[in-house]
């Protein structure tokens, strides 16, 4: 009778306790803090980049401030590098990612993903000279030619699965690789439409040609730690919102469909 009571008394407690453990997610944190930490690496146009006075804006942040206000919390921007957001994530730096990040079945064996904000794919520039001779990726399969994208990104991934003969480079960061693609260096570099559009427009000099159909589709979404069920609902019900509110084609007019901003990124 002793073990039976005993037995009764250590159920009874775990089930006390189950509910608070299932509560007890990161949309609590958030609200217990006062703050809700967001992390991103500034270096991705429009959706997160540096201006002239050292602020982090960009159609990410501005997302993260409706989320924020949402909330009523404040927001803490967390600047990190690409390779070390997702470790950054897990051991709980911040709360969040906002940085453009495509949903991979690979990351999202280590992270969750709220539903896609935004669908891009992989564009590519091209060194002029090759204007006759390249028209897609397909034509830069070869060994001759040195294909670039930025290191640990869906556009490196592509290039090595699609572009497998030629010889990849890869860089810390987008800014690096098409500055050697303009002084040739390099002979194609491959990255996300929205950047790649931008730096052709600012960057190109007239020495190259854009391949702007994209060649792969890739859905970003905002990241967050696995077993997080409050949190991952919260979000994907405040998109949702956002997108039949039209507060949403607010923000992505302002960022895509104007370059107004692009004045405060210029020293």
């Amino acid at each position: 009778m002793k073990k039976i009571t005993l037995l009764l008394t250590v159920l009874f407690l775990l089930l006390c306790a189950l509910p608070c453990t299932v509560m007890a997610d990161t949309l609590s944190d958030i609200q217990d803090r006062g703050i809700l930490r967001v992390g991103m690496e500034p270096g991705y146009m429009p959706f997160e980049m540096t201006d002239q006075k050292g602020e982090i804006i960009g159609f990410d942040v501005d997302m993260a401030k409706r989320i924020a206000k949402a909330m009523g919390v404040k927001l803490e921007l967390v600047s990190t590098a690409w390779d070390g957001i997702i470790p950054a994530l897990m051991t709980k730096k911040f709360d969040m990612i906002m940085s453009g990040m495509t949903v991979t079945p690979q990351r999202n064996l280590k992270i969750a993903f709220a539903d896609p904000y935004i669908v891009v794919g992989q564009s590519i520039l091209v060194q002029k000279k090759y204007a006759n001779e390249v028209k897609s990726y397909k034509d830069l399969n070869k060994k001759k030619f040195k294909v670039a994208s930025k290191l640990g990104t869906t556009g490196e991934q592509a290039t090595k699965r699609l572009i497998s003969k030629a010889t990849y480079i890869s860089f810390e960061t987008e800014q690096e690789g098409v500055m050697d693609l303009v002084n040739g260096k390099i002979d194609a570099f491959v990255y996300d439409l929205p950047y790649m559009a931008i730096a052709n427009a600012q960057k190109s000099e007239g020495k190259l040609i854009f391949l702007d159909e994209p060649f792969t589709y890739e859905p970003l979404g905002w990241a967050i730690r696995h077993g997080n069920a409050d949190f991952l609902n919260w979000l994907n019900n405040f998109l949702a919102q956002m997108k039949n509110d039209g507060t949403y084609d607010k923000i992505y007019a302002k960022w895509f469909l104007s370059d107004d901003w692009v004045k405060k990124l210029q020293k």
